[in-house]
């Protein structure tokens, strides 16, 4: 293959009930498959769509997310350049079977500088478009990219933890930035152990921000001798459930396409795709890491656990926290609420008034209705028990207008909150 980085070196219906949806979905598409422009932070910046063949409008499709390497382009990564259709998306569209919407970004300057967070603002406005047009399965958002384009990818791990559920970082390191950093998302890393480029000490230390955001147990885990031509997979233990850790150590140096036994970077021959495929397909459609958010999941409650219109038994006494991490027109929010009374709370709800402008467009540990003016959040099955001065936390998506301020006049089961 000839990937040239001058970093350095050249080397169904019941599961559609399941899913998230997007407004998308049921509408007869424009979007087409091929190069797509759109004007983003003042400029116009390309990008290609990869729709399935026999498109189902009423079937929410996975969506990946691909990054290029500096001075690689959107179009090398759609097409996969001298190795052809196999390489396609690091291999992983081949693999699709036509289950999944790819799409592939053209960075400026055919990189990932992420000045201003412009590339950031760039993923989240191609997002919008097509989640308005196509069927997207908002729990199965996937990012990946190689070198440069894994450091975007492991921005978007940092900036957009409830946007994409899992990423996988071909030998990158922190050059794209990393705003916030601090929730925890599925992450696998794979490395080079002699990497000219890009040294695995700085792939190591992505791996392992994510290893402590998601409650892993820290390891210094095997890696290849130089010489063996070999690879050596780890899954962290102790992980939070539903955000593993997988640290993929390779005897070779900067490619994202390594064979073992051999120094060729055939995108044929590597084992990367498999592994990338297989970590980001563990994920189930409409599945919610518990207790932890989930990247954009709205789970549904169980039909044993009701919430109630007032608390058994409890006063409602209530404190809040809120915590909002806005973009261009987006944000994300969490919300901390607290049983301050005397008494155990089973069932809840709790009342918030939206500011204008703001929409919920997907949430987590609660359900959501309506989604815009007042809004009313109901427990799910894994949190509507709240004892004396026990907290839960819950947290939505939103889509806004110019106007990002928290909400207001949180109530507790009819009982207003104090805010923290």
């Amino acid at each position: 293959m000839a990937l040239s980085d001058s970093l350095g070196a050249t080397r169904s219906s019941s599961a559609a009930a399941a899913a998230a949806a997007t407004s998308g979905c049921g509408k007869t598409p424009t979007l087409r498959s091929g190069s797509q422009t759109i004007t983003t932070s003042g400029k116009s910046r390309s990008w290609i769509l990869r729709i399935p063949d026999n498109y189902d409008n009423n079937h929410p499709y996975r969506l990946i997310f691909a990054y290029h390497w500096l001075n690689g382009t959107a179009q090398i990564v759609d097409s996969g350049g001298s190795d052809g259709a196999v390489w396609a998306y690091y291999g992983l569209k081949q693999l699709s079977n036509n289950s999944t919407i790819f799409v592939a970004l053209q960075g400026i300057n055919n990189g990932w500088a992420n000045t201003n967070g412009e590339d950031l603002t760039f993923t989240d406005d191609v997002l919008r478009v097509i989640e308005n047009d196509l069927c997207v399965d908002t729990t199965q958002r996937f990012a990946m990219g190689w070198s440069y384009g894994g450091s975007m990818s492991f921005a978007l791990a940092c900036a957009r933890p409830t946007v994409f559920r899992a990423v996988a970082v071909y030998s990158g390191a922190q050059l794209s930035g990393c705003n916030g950093g601090t929730q925890p998302v599925a992450y696998m890393g794979i490395h080079g152990t002699h990497d000219s480029v890009l040294n695995i000490s700085l792939g190591r230390q992505l791996r392992d921000r994510f290893v402590a955001n998601n409650g892993c147990t820290p390891m210094n885990p095997p890696e290849p001798p130089q010489g063996s031509l070999t690879h050596i997979i780890t899954t962290y233990s102790g992980c939070r459930p539903g955000y593993p850790v997988v640290w993929a150590a390779f005897d070779g140096d900067h490619t994202p396409s390594p064979n073992d036994g051999s120094t060729s970077t055939s995108g044929a021959r590597t084992w990367t795709s498999a592994e990338v495929w297989k970590f980001f397909t563990q994920f189930q459609s409409g599945s919610s890491p518990s207790p932890s958010p989930s990247p954009s999941a709205s789970p549904s409650p169980s039909p044993s656990v009701s919430p109630s219109p007032s608390p058994s038994g409890g006063s409602g006494a209530c404190r809040v926290s809120a915590t909002v991490n806005a973009w261009n027109n987006g944000l994300t929010e969490q919300i901390a609420i607290t049983n301050t009374g005397s008494s155990t709370i089973n069932g809840w709800s709790l009342t918030f008034t939206l500011p204008s402008g703001q929409t919920i467009t997907n949430g987590w540990n609660a359900t959501y209705s309506p989604t815009s003016g007042q809004v009313t959040a109901r427990n799910v099955s894994y949190n509507g028990t709240l004892p004396p001065g026990a907290t839960t936390e819950i947290g939505f998506q939103a889509t806004h207008t110019g106007n990002a301020a928290k909400p207001t006049a949180f109530a507790l089961n009819g009982n207003p909150c104090t805010i923290a």
